[in-house]
């Protein structure tokens, strides 16, 4: 029987209906020095220290902003390597092998319920700061930023969203774990003292609403809500999804906290409920590997730092001998990887392998449906030009810096022009 092939399609949506797969014991984990947030590090340890689970290896920072590195595993650092991470750039890494002990340091431990309760919003702040925690949806943000706010917020958004093709990890965390979700909106309300939480899902989930629903009914003491709102892309972004949420409109240059909403990820959520309840940092994501190039598309429950390589042994390897895209990330932001040899971040949401096929780029032919696509209003194909012709002054007449880099221009694009790269260049043009 001869297997067919699967469309590119077919491959990207078929993990929705797939259970995560544990695959937390890793024979090695990479650490970045560095991240797209953090361009700076200061490294604790050296080859040969032992480590525990939650052991501070160092620091990133930038000048405003600090963050604490974690081991994820126990076992040894046997040296620094240098790996690819989410954002496409070969960075420095502590490598450390795992003795798959799961030894724990001490300050990992249960707090109780009263303790918790006693927490003000400070308390908060400086655990989720302690603990690492950030933006598990892709962007790494600080999550402890957010907590430092001193405007009052009225209103918390919990994004579930997930509006890129073949993204499913929030997908199987809203039905795997709803408990925990509710849990750590519970802590946020504390916090911020809001009036509500939304939990904002796309329409077409049937699956997520009854899951999320029936587990209210055992929060039924928090002012929770489930919003269901478009199937669309960019549906996701957050400006878009608080005005279809809120019917508020977050202004460019402003951010949710100016008008009293302060949003999170789904599995952000559950970082903050382990970091408060646990004292543990974020040590395992979901992450997604699919795409016509692999074998056998998976949701697999990972240790930060955990190879590429390793997830796609274990997805089967790769369909065949041909040339493979690997996309670190969704197929409209995601990017691309020169190589397999990459480390998973905790922002690395999955990997998409297709299978390579050659496009040739076109001229414009003036169709606009970059412009009719463009979600915050601009025009790419004059963008691009005036790029090429290095008019910064122009670039900042057509808005360049509201580009939310969201990939429908180079979707939509008739002629296969690459107009979301000339949008990141353009941006830095202007910067």
């Amino acid at each position: 029987m001869i297997a067919k092939t699967r469309t590119i399609g077919e491959a990207l949506d078929i993990t929705t209906e797939l259970p995560t797969i544990r695959y937390v014991k890793p024979k090695r984990i990479y650490l970045g020095f560095t991240n797209q947030r953090f361009d700076k590090a200061e490294i604790y340890v050296k080859p040969g220290d032992s480590v525990k689970i939650g052991t501070i290896l160092g620091k990133r920072y930038t000048n405003t902003l600090e963050q604490n590195i974690h081991s994820t595993v126990s076992g040894k650092v046997v040296g620094f390597a240098k790996k690819f991470s989410r954002t496409g750039k070969l960075v420095d890494a502590i490598e450390i092998e795992n003795n798959f002990l799961d030894e724990r340091e001490d300050s990992i431990k249960e707090r109780s319920d009263e303790e918790i309760e006693k927490f003000t919003k400070d308390d908060f702040t400086r655990i989720v700061k302690e603990n690492s925690v950030v933006g598990l949806g892709g962007s790494s943000f600080p999550t402890y930023v957010k907590f430092q706010t001193n405007k009052p917020i009225d209103y918390i958004t919990i994004n579930g969203i997930e509006c890129e093709p073949s993204l499913t990890t929030d997908h199987r965390i809203m039905l795997e774990y709803p408990d925990l979700i509710m849990k750590g909106i519970k802590y946020c309300l504390q916090a911020f003292k809001a009036k509500k939480a939304y939990i904002c899902i796309k329409k077409k989930y049937d699956d997520l609403y009854n899951v999320l629903s029936q587990t209210l009914k055992r929060f039924s003491d928090l002012p929770i809500e489930i919003k269901r709102l478009g199937n669309y892309y960019p549906q996701g972004w957050e400006v878009e999804m608080i005005k279809k949420a809120l019917g508020i409109k977050i202004e460019h240059g402003k951010l949710p906290v100016d008008y009293g909403v302060v949003n999170f990820n789904v599995s952000t959520v559950v970082g903050i409920y382990r970091a408060i309840k646990f004292n543990t940092p974020v040590i395992e994501r979901n992450f997604t590997v699919t795409g016509n190039g692999i074998k056998y598309p998976s949701n697999l429950r990972i240790r930060i730092g955990t190879s590429v390589q390793d997830l796609i042994e274990k997805c089967g390897g790769y369909t065949d001998d041909s040339d493979k895209i690997l996309i670190m990330g969704g197929p409209m932001m995601g990017a691309n990887l020169l190589k397999d040899d990459a480390m998973c971040t905790k922002s690395s949401t999955s990997l998409i392998v297709i299978n390579k096929k050659d496009y040739k780029e076109e001229p414009c032919i003036h169709c606009a449906s970059c412009v009719y696509s463009c979600p915050a209003g601009l025009q790419p194909v004059l963008i691009m030009n005036a790029y090429k012709t290095k008019d910064v002054d122009g670039l900042k007449k057509l808005r360049v810096n509201e580009c939310v880099e969201c990939g429908m221009c180079t979707y939509t694009c008739t002629s296969k022009i690459h107009l979301t790269d000339y949008m990141r260049k353009a941006k830095k043009m202007v910067k």
